[in-house]
């Protein structure tokens, strides 16, 4: 005996807000991972440029490309040298250009990663800090506490393990002199490869407003934020008493994250992105710029102020990405996502993969709670991120040998150093599983990668998970995607956000009576329902099915629906 699953009509927003963005599929490509046009076993952007139609073909609306500056790339390209070149690495400012004309004509917006909260130590600014203690405004010196300065300033740690702070030596005249030792130390939440910028120097703000105009001119269509949540620190940088190792992904409140500061900046940003949005795109589309802010915040209410007006578009939903395989826990966050953005008339996003996660295929323990939890993602109102190879579904690469691998985080010893172990945030060392190239064709690996291999050695297993094996399969991961990115486009209200003027909920969406251990939802001419359980479960059938993670079952009046699965309805 069940409960019976009623299905609502309600009714569309009356109008639908304006912006690309808010109800847009976005794909992010690792570029070292994704495509190698050269036989180095590196992905580069001519790479990415032949491989433009599948994500055509896939249905998204964008592609996020991660950071391919120059760069001794300590930090997989993170740790950036100069914000107007691109890494010989991965090609030239003429290879940059070209991909984003070809996407443009494919109808693809191109977002590209910006570093702001540090430099590499390799750039003009820090080389200049080491050589001149004048020139170190740009960043955060401080001298050291205790006898002779030998303790860092204060007790925070870095996010990738070990102190959040490196002692320099103390230059000795002009002449090319041997440096003394004990000299002052520099901020760096990440890696010491990557110190922090003192966002209080106004050459700072002045330098990155270059920089993206620089890219606004070569034809992006916006910005991934990076670490948005961490350019402004607390006056006098004060000790926070406890262990105070951050996370790229965590619920916990430090003084040097989520600091108000950082929402002038981003104010600041949002004109710079807004004088560019009257031009058109190549491809006749709207040229809006967007910004996206890779910002934790505490609450869903903390990280709205990211999407105020006038704010940047877009921040993620990190706390979505964290949720377990639990009903309860997921419509929490669900809801909790969802009244926050509302509030401020912003679209919210949804993502459950990416380069610095454990993907979640091996999160959710199966290939089938991936699928739905696919469904169950791309059903809600807002905009979705896809991380490459999520479509293939993908699972975690956990046995990776140490030789290997290149994260600094496994490198500088974090608690688990090794393949086992993973955690659900991916840190710890373990980022590397997630960043295996992708498999494109072909039997054994380096699976059309490349004309080479690949720099992160590919499972000998991976041959049926090919984009090529599964292309015409109607059981697919892949054509699961494609089939669910073409009904997302066509079903009446799929994907639309609030009412930009936060008129309410406005994205027409309601919560159903459902069993325990299932979730459904009504929206605009369409139900999803997700069964959580591991046992299927008899329903009465809401609509019409026209796509499911999992076969159905049922005699047409009442369905089965299969254990770990999700299921849309036209109604």
């Amino acid at each position: 005996m069940t409960q019976e699953l009623t299905a609502v009509h309600t009714e569309s927003p009356s109008s639908k807000p304006t912006g690309w963005w808010r109800d847009a599929v976005i794909y992010q490509v690792y570029v070292r991972s994704f495509a190698d046009s050269d036989g180095d076993g590196v992905g580069d952007l001519r790479g990415i440029r032949s491989r433009l139609p599948h994500l055509a073909r896939l249905g998204v609306d964008a592609v996020w490309l991660t950071p391919f500056y120059a760069s001794p790339q300590a930090d997989g390209g993170y740790d950036v040298a100069d914000y107007r070149a691109v890494d010989p690495l991965f090609g030239t400012l003429e290879d940059a250009a070209d991909l984003v004309r070809a996407a443009h004509d494919l109808g693809l917006r191109v977002i590209v990663d910006v570093v702001p909260n540090h430099t590499s130590d390799r750039h003009r600014w820090f080389q200049e800090a080491l050589c001149d203690p004048s020139a170190r405004a740009r960043y955060h010196f401080r001298p050291g506490r205790g006898p002779g300065g030998d303790l860092p300033p204060n007790d925070w740690e870095s996010v990738f393990g070990g102190p959040a702070w490196t002692r320099v030596d103390v230059p000795v005249g002009s002449g090319g002199s041997r440096p003394e030792a004990g000299g002052e130390w520099y901020l760096h939440l990440f890696a010491p490869e990557q110190p922090d910028l003192n966002w209080e120097h106004a050459e700072v703000r002045e330098e990155f407003d270059s920089v993206l105009r620089f890219w606004l001119d070569l034809g992006v269509d916006g910005f991934r934020v990076d670490v948005a949540h961490g350019m402004v620190k607390p006056p006098g940088l004060p000790d926070i008493g406890h262990s105070g190792q951050a996370r790229l992904i965590g619920e916990q409140v430090l003084p040097f994250f989520d600091q108000d500061g950082v929402h002038e900046i981003h104010r600041s940003w949002r004109r710079l992105l807004d004088s560019y949005s009257p031009a058109l795109r190549p491809c006749g589309t709207p040229g809006q710029r967007i910004g996206v802010a890779e910002a934790w915040a505490p609450t869903s209410e903390r990280l709205a102020l990211y999407v105020r007006p006038d704010e940047l578009h877009q921040a993620f939903n990190f706390r979505f990405l964290n949720c377990p395989w639990d009903p309860e826990a997921m419509r929490r966050v669900i809801d909790e996502s969802l009244a926050a953005t509302a509030s401020v008339g912003a679209p919210t996003t949804w993502v459950l993969s990416n380069h610095d996660v454990v993907r979640h295929t091996t999160r959710y323990g199966s290939l089938a709670r991936a699928r739905a939890a696919a469904l169950l993602m791309l059903a809600l109102p807002g905009s979705a991120y896809l991380y490459q190879g999520e479509e293939l579904g993908l699972p975690e690469v956990t046995d990776l040998p140490d030789e290997v691998r290149r994260d600094p985080a496994f490198r500088r010893g974090g608690p688990a150093t090794g393949a086992q172990g993973a955690s659900a945030d991916g840190q710890e060392g373990l980022r590397d599983g997630c960043r295996v190239p992708m498999p494109w064709s072909g039997a054994e690996p380096p699976y059309g990668f490349g004309p080479g291999g690949s720099w992160l050695p590919q499972p000998a297993d991976w041959a049926g998970l090919t984009v090529e094996a599964q292309t015409g399969d109607p059981h697919s991961t892949l054509e699961l995607y494609r089939a669910a990115l073409e009904l997302r486009r066509a079903l009446p209200g799929l994907g639309a956000g609030p009412d930009p003027a936060g008129n309410g909920e406005g994205n027409g969406m309601r919560w159903l009576d459902s069993p325990a251990g299932v979730l459904a939802f009504g929206r605009p001419g369409f139900v999803c329902t997700f069964n959580t359980r591991g046992t299927p479960v008899e329903l009465p059938s809401p609509g019409r099915p026209v796509l499911s993670s999992s076969p159905l079952g049922g005699d047409g009046r009442t369905v089965l629906i299969p254990a770990d699965s999700c299921t849309w309805w036209a109604i």
